[in-house]
């Protein structure tokens, strides 16, 4: 048959969701995106490199050790001689108010004018050398400053700090200059400290440039290291110097991240890196798989996913968490390759590795460590039904990942001994945290609406409360979805169909009948028909009930939807054919009401569905057969399907002629050994 060639209406409502899911999934990735240049290597001086070789990829100094420049600038600085301005008018007021007082109050203190013209010598002395604030002098004393920049008449002259007066000492060369002249007890009448005032003010934007000039001057780095420059090599014990270089180079990335311009750029090119592979997967999706990109519970579920990934690794990068190497990526193509198939498993896992790789420093590495485990992880859990496929599925990604990253050094280093162990603690870590892919399958089902190979293993144990249900009250219905279920698992493997779906779907499509049982030939005993006491219209109805019934049943077991399909699809739109032309043939010259005789579908929309259908006819009619030779069991199987075909209940179904072909003959195949002719045997003779 060919596939499903109606076009469904273009709705808005749908590609704004495809818009929203895009959107939403660049913006989410990008915002978490490190933007920072943090330095998110560990290292220390004595210790080995734990990393893959290093090279510069830009020029930067080799700044020095802070201790070394606070060393250097204290011994600079001691040197140092901040700038003071002399007040020419501090000096003029404090002498032309001496020679006032004199004039005035001082007149009959002081016995000569020679008095009055030594003092006024004396302050103009002490005010041309200069007078410091005792405030000043502990500054500079604090600082261990020794000589300071005099601004006189816009020139600088240096001086020590101790040929400056103090009005301490300033009093005392006052007092004590010439007292063979001039009698202390005098000059101590006129308070000469009250013409005392500091004059030397400290300078501030003098002193501020000079010390700006110095450090401008001052040489921060040791050396340069240019671009391409080898650093540092996996194992090297870390120096020094080579510890020097390390933190050069951390603050340079860090500095060069700073800028608001910068970080926008980078913001800028990961949106559009991001969006490139976005767009990519979607345009997949509706080039091969728009059974999936038609429907939101798939969309939701791979960009969840992916979202999720490239999150978790992004916020591992930022704040230098572990290693990215524990984090299972393998999970990804694991859960897509359980809920829909291995080659989206595969375009979903590569697209989130590549988005992933842009956080890493080392990308290429991470790139095929992990491309290589999620192929691995496909191929080995093609049906996940029992834990131990996945612990296998574990041990062999754990495996992949050491050999390749074995493969990887023995490629890049030259040096067994520079091998990084720690490497192959965080794959056995990875492959344990790989196991609770199990319990996340049960949530991820009930999220978004999908069901696992598990459920199904769950729900087609016989033990099953429904089904042991079922096998007592309409045990005839139970073997014939017994048979079904073998001759359906057996078509589905032959045409590459999912077999545990249409196995468990088979064991549950006909249990309506448990509503209803003795209007059913197989579950009739004793010859008793209770439909010869309604009308072919009534009893098609009660038939055509089993259907509605199978429904209420299966969502009072809360079966999932997977498996009601099967009970609405395995009659499709067809009719109750035995009373349809029973009606017909008693009322020859009349149209019955065909939907009193119609099923309500709708009709098969998968593979397994289909074969379901063709299973089910084929199975319940062969019980009919008056003899059981190969050549009647191919006439009812050919007969039965052809007629299927002809109806019209396949064109909704991507299945072909060639799966048809293929289904007629394990059919045939089966009933014939079901059916086989027995050797009687002989009496014993008496």
């Amino acid at each position: 048959m060919a596939y499903r060639t109606e076009k469904k209406d273009f709705s808005y409502r749908d590609l704004l969701y495809k818009a929203l899911i895009f959107i939403a999934t660049v913006a989410v990735i990008a915002y978490f995106m490190p933007r920072d240049s943090k330095f998110s290597y560990q290292f220390d001086i004595g210790k080995p490199w734990k990393y893959g070789q290093l090279i510069a990829t830009f020029d930067f100094p080799i700044y020095k050790d802070e201790h070394v420049v606070k060393r250097e600038q204290d011994s600079i600085f001691a040197s140092f001689q901040p700038y003071y301005q002399i007040e020419k008018q501090t000096a003029a007021d404090a002498i032309k108010r001496w020679e006032n007082d004199c004039k005035g109050h001082l007149k009959t203190i002081l016995p000569t004018a020679e008095y009055q013209r030594h003092i006024s010598k004396l302050l103009t002395e002490i005010y041309h050398t200069g007078i410091l604030s005792t405030e000043e002098q502990a500054r500079l004393h604090k600082d261990s400053t020794e000589h300071i920049m005099v601004v006189k008449d816009k020139m600088a002259q240096s001086g020590a700090v101790e040929d400056f007066y103090s009005v301490k000492k300033a009093y005392t060369y006052l007092m004590s200059a010439d007292t063979a002249r001039f009698r202390t007890s005098v000059l101590r009448q006129c308070s000469l400290n009250d013409y005392l005032t500091p004059n030397l003010v400290y300078d501030e934007t003098r002193t501020e440039a000079a010390r700006k000039e110095v450090l401008d001057n001052y040489s921060w780095a040791s050396g340069i290291v240019l671009s391409g420059q080898k650093i540092v090599d996996r194992g090297e014990i870390i120096s020094s110097k080579t510890y020097s270089i390390l933190e050069s180079l951390k603050k340079e990335s860090i500095k060069r991240s700073e800028t608001s311009g910068q970080k926008r750029l980078i913001l800028a090119g990961q949106i559009l890196y991001t969006a490139l592979f976005i767009l990519c997967f979607m345009l997949y999706l509706d080039l091969f798989r728009k059974d999936y990109y038609n429907r939101k519970g798939s969309l939701l579920l791979l960009f969840s996913i992916m979202t999720v990934y490239c999150v978790i690794t992004s916020l591992m990068m930022s704040h230098n968490i572990l290693s990215v190497y524990i984090l299972p990526y393998a999970m990804l193509p694991i859960i897509l390759r359980v809920f829909l198939d291995s080659r989206t498993a595969f375009m979903a896992h590569t697209i989130t590795i590549l988005i992933c790789s842009i956080c890493l420093r080392y990308p290429h590495e991470f790139i095929l460590l992990q491309v290589a485990a999620g192929l691995v992880a496909i191929y080995s859990l093609r049906e996940l039904s029992q834990r131990s496929q996945l612990f296998r599925s574990a041990i062999l990604v754990i495996l992949t990942y050491a050999a390749m990253y074995f493969a990887f050094e023995l490629i890049t280093e030259n040096d067994l001994s520079k091998m990084n162990g720690g490497m192959y603690i965080y794959f056995i870590i990875n492959g344990i945290l790989l196991l609770f892919a199990y319990p996340l399958l049960f949530l991820l089902e009930k999220t978004f609406g999908f069901t696992s190979n598990v459920t199904l293993v769950e729900l087609s144990n016989i033990n099953t409360p429904l089904l042991r249900r079922m096998s007592e009250t309409v045990p005839g219905t139970f073997q014939h979805s017994m048979q079904v279920a073998n001759l359906a698992a057996e078509a589905a493997n032959r045409i590459g169909a999912k077999s545990q779906l249409v196995r468990t779907g088979a064991l549950y499509h006909d249990i309506g009948k448990m509503e209803n049982p003795v209007f059913f030939t197989e579950n009739q005993s004793g010859g008793v028909n209770p439909h010869k006491n309604l009308s072919y219209e009534q009893s098609a109805q009660v038939v055509i009930s089993h259907i509605t019934d199978g429904i209420k049943l299966a969502e009072k077991n809360n079966l999932p939807k997977v498996i009601k399909d099967f009970i609405t699809t395995h009659h499709g739109r067809g009719k109750t054919k035995y009373f349809y032309i029973s009606w017909k043939n008693e009322h020859p010259n009349e149209e019955p009401d065909e939907s009193l005789f119609t099923y309500p579908g709708p009709n098969p929309f998968t593979k397994e569905q289909a074969i379901l259908m063709m299973a089910d006819s084929v199975e319940a009619a062969s019980r009919s057969l008056p003899e059981y030779t190969e050549e009647s069991i191919g006439n009812l199987v050919d007969k039965i399907i052809d007629s299927q075909v002809d109806e019209g209940f396949f064109k909704e179904c991507p299945i072909t002629f060639k799966d048809i072909a293929t289904v007629k003959a394990v059919f045939k195949e089966k009933l014939k050994t079901v059916y086989h002719t027995r050797i009687s045997y002989p009496e014993l003779k008496k």
